[in-house]
């Protein structure tokens, strides 16, 4: 019972790696779309943050499966830790390789919100701009509306 629920704990830890490396590429991917706020593809932009979001429920997933199971044979474990050394072992070098990884991932998504916010911000800017043009260009033709009937003003009523 025990070996079998380390070897789906080591799996899990496995499945977990893969999982990040697939958030690191999206990340990566995001970075590159991001680069230029000028050319954003906002279709691309959106299919990366569902992908992510896809990726990062998997790994919930995986962290409240693994949790469940490690809960269940903690005791077992801590009691026979010579019995289970190599196994052991294992798992803490992938929990370590996932806790950089993690690091990785943070400061990913930290530079890609900057990036985002600069994108925002120019969208931001040229949506203010295009109301502000079409305001004036509003007022411009209203202002001609009115004047259309104006009848001249310096006229001569001598007779």
């Amino acid at each position: 019972m025990v070996p079998a629920c380390l070897d789906m704990l080591e799996e899990s830890l496995v499945k977990k790696i893969e999982v990040m490396k697939n958030i690191e590429e999206e990340n990566e991917k995001q970075k590159t779309l991001l680069k230029n706020p000028n050319e954003v593809d906002v279709e691309a932009f959106d299919k990366i943050l569902d992908d992510k979001g896809e990726l990062i429920d998997r790994l919930l997933k995986l962290d409240d499966g693994f949790q469940s199971l490690f809960d269940r044979v903690k005791d077992e474990v801590g009691d026979n830790k010579e019995k289970y050394k190599d196994q052991i072992k294992r798992m803490q070098e992938y929990i370590q390789e996932i806790t950089g990884m993690s690091a990785s991932i943070e400061a990913a998504e930290h530079r890609n919100k900057k990036l985002a916010e600069e994108y925002f911000s120019s969208a931001r800017e040229k949506m203010n701009f295009s109301r502000q043009t079409s305001a004036a260009a509003f007022n411009y033709y209203q202002t001609m509306n009115n004047y259309r009937d104006v009848p001249p003003q310096f006229m001569d009523n001598k007779n």
